[in-house]
């Protein structure tokens, strides 16, 4: 009985310092502070690091089409006005899904461009992180959850695409974008309204 004591208490104390690894990995990540580098493979088959892209803003959006949050952002249409609106001022939008390889809601590159096709998808970049490396690294918690990146390479904003935490397409006209405003306020070289906020959504599936 002892034995098993101690290795239910060894198993439950690994788990609490890799638990505890992880969210203190996620802390570091401040708004106002240089973006973690990461390489990713899109779509296309095309290779690159967040590092390329200096001199550029970066949008980087958790996805995951499975989830009504994100489909609620996409039905409406809202979400592929802004990647195009964006990415036509030479802005780099990647959406990135790191719903795992062996959970049920992966989709593989074939499914994913598949996807991109049927929402109208206008993101500069789409990469599967199935193994969840890059979503850790900028401790993602949502779908969807937002990253924006100034051209030199700093986080200037983290958070909800919006402000009404809901699934209703209804709501879209009604809510503060913070993408938008984010992104209007960067452009014209304003200090963000809100750099920061809590994000909503379904949970990313590591």
């Amino acid at each position: 009985m002892t034995t098993l004591r101690l290795t239910l208490a060894i198993i439950i104390s690994v788990f609490i310092i890799s638990w505890a690894s992880q969210n203190s990995q996620a802390a570091k990540l401040v708004t106002g502070s240089e973006a973690p580098d990461f390489e990713y493979t899109d779509l296309e088959g095309n290779t690159g690091k967040l590092s390329d892209l200096r001199g550029k803003y970066v949008i980087v959006e958790w996805f995951n089409h499975g989830c009504p949050f994100v489909a609620k952002h996409y039905n409406s249409k809202k979400m592929q006005s802004l990647q195009s609106e964006y990415t036509g001022k030479d802005v780099v939008w990647i959406a990135v899904n790191s719903t795992s390889d062996g959970h049920g809601d992966y989709r593989n590159p074939e499914e994913s461009k598949s996807d991109a096709q049927k929402h109208g998808t206008s993101a500069t970049k789409i990469v599967i992180d199935g193994q969840g490396e890059i979503g850790q690294l900028y401790g993602a918690k949502t779908t969807p959850h937002i990253f924006i990146i100034n051209p030199e390479g700093t986080l200037i904003y983290q958070g909800a695409a919006d402000d009404i935490k809901s699934t209703d397409t209804e709501d879209i006209p009604k809510a503060t974008n913070y993408i938008d405003l984010a992104m209007t306020e960067a452009l014209t070289e304003k200090e963000l309204t809100n750099p920061e906020t809590k994000p909503y959504g379904c949970s990313v599936k590591y």
